[in-house]
């Protein structure tokens, strides 16, 4: 019987800056597309249609222990690119010892920061919502997913699905 891969230890990156010890949690981005209920004559039934992806748009949350003056310093940045997370985590499995690199890639900007509860003698932590433009995903050192949404580019296993969309309007 096989077991699954678990996440067994992960680390942050902040333009390149390691949260190593620091960085408590990460939610990585939700894949979201937008879809709409399509039923036409002589269809028995809808079937939804790909509209693109999602109005919720792409955005991770991650906490940090203390306080980090690198991420309040990137508050208010004006580039919707212009700050560039790497969370690269490590997933393994019980049965075989078998280790995965995943790496998730993304750019943005934060939308919020929210210093938590400060009490004297008490642990401290806040987190940080980064709202995205781009985002990445390579597993063990293959892109799987990147999606550049000011670019106009989506690929998925190694194939642009935007392409002929950007040709068909002339980008």
């Amino acid at each position: 019987m096989a077991m699954p891969r678990k996440l067994k230890n992960m680390n942050l990156f902040n333009d390149g800056g390691s949260y190593q010890g620091v960085c408590k949690t990460v939610t990585l981005p939700n894949l979201t597309r937008k879809m709409e209920a399509w039923r036409g004559g002589g269809m028995d039934g809808p079937v939804k249609v790909d509209l693109g992806f999602g109005d919720d748009g792409l955005q991770v949350e991650w906490s940090l222990g203390g306080m980090d003056l690198i991420a309040v310093r990137q508050y208010g940045i004006t580039s919707a690119s212009g700050v560039m997370l790497r969370w690269a985590g490590a997933y393994q499995r019980d049965d075989t010892g078998e280790t995965q690199a995943v790496e998730v890639v993304v750019r943005g900007r934060h939308e919020e920061i929210s210093f938590g509860d400060a009490q004297p003698g008490e642990d401290t932590e806040h987190s940080i919502t980064t709202t995205c433009s781009y985002y990445k995903l390579v597993v063990d050192g293959r892109v799987e997913i990147e999606i550049d949404l000011l670019n106009m580019v989506f690929l998925v296993d190694g194939t642009d699905l935007l392409e002929a969309q950007r040709r068909a309007v002339g980008l």
